[in-house]
């Protein structure tokens, strides 16, 4: 089973547009392959993410929401704001349990990050211990705009001073 951490040199940069371009390369070499979102903050009326229905459109394996996204919260704000203001705490066990369950229904997992790598989930813990819990090999986004070569060397750092391994980089042109 092969598996990556998916995240970006901050929010917006296009880590699930990268996510489900993978996806659909697995998919169409034959990769039993499915995108996971542990946290996920921003919902519409309907009470759904745009991330998380990107990842379940595109990945090839079907699997229970509650795996595919452990977390979600209604405010477009940071996870560990969204959870305090939800009464409720982000686990990384509870990510690591349910990153272990769709192990074993695929044969690759992405899990895309929220938001930079260093994004808070409470007080002690952030996106990076997720990662280092996980012990996935790292694609790093970059939003392709002024100033993302600082932003892509200092998350180069803050992911190999983690002790993880930078597998690659995707450069998304996200300004015209």
């Amino acid at each position: 089973m092969t598996a990556w951490f998916i995240t970006g040199t901050d929010t917006e940069v296009g880590k699930t547009f990268s996510t489900c371009a993978l996806l659909h390369l697995l998919r169409h070499r034959g990769v039993l392959a499915v995108g996971m979102k542990p946290v996920a903050a921003g919902t519409d009326a309907d009470g759904k993410n745009d991330d998380v229905e990107a990842l379940v459109a595109a990945s090839g394996v079907a699997a229970p929401r509650e795996l595919i996204n452990p977390y979600l919260f209604a405010p477009p704000v940071a996870p560990h704001i969204a959870a305090k203001e939800a009464g409720c705490r982000i686990e990384i066990d509870r990510i690591v349990s349910a990153f272990e369950q769709l192990r074993g229904l695929a044969d690759c997992v992405l899990v895309e990050g929220v938001g930079g790598f260093c994004v808070p989930l409470d007080e002690h813990a952030d996106t990076a211990d997720l990662a280092k819990r996980l012990d996935l090999p790292v694609i790093l986004v970059v939003g392709m705009r002024l100033g993302c070569i600082n932003h892509a060397l200092l998350t180069q750092q803050a992911i190999e001073g983690s002790g993880l391994r930078l597998a690659g980089w995707i450069a998304n042109r996200i300004d015209r």
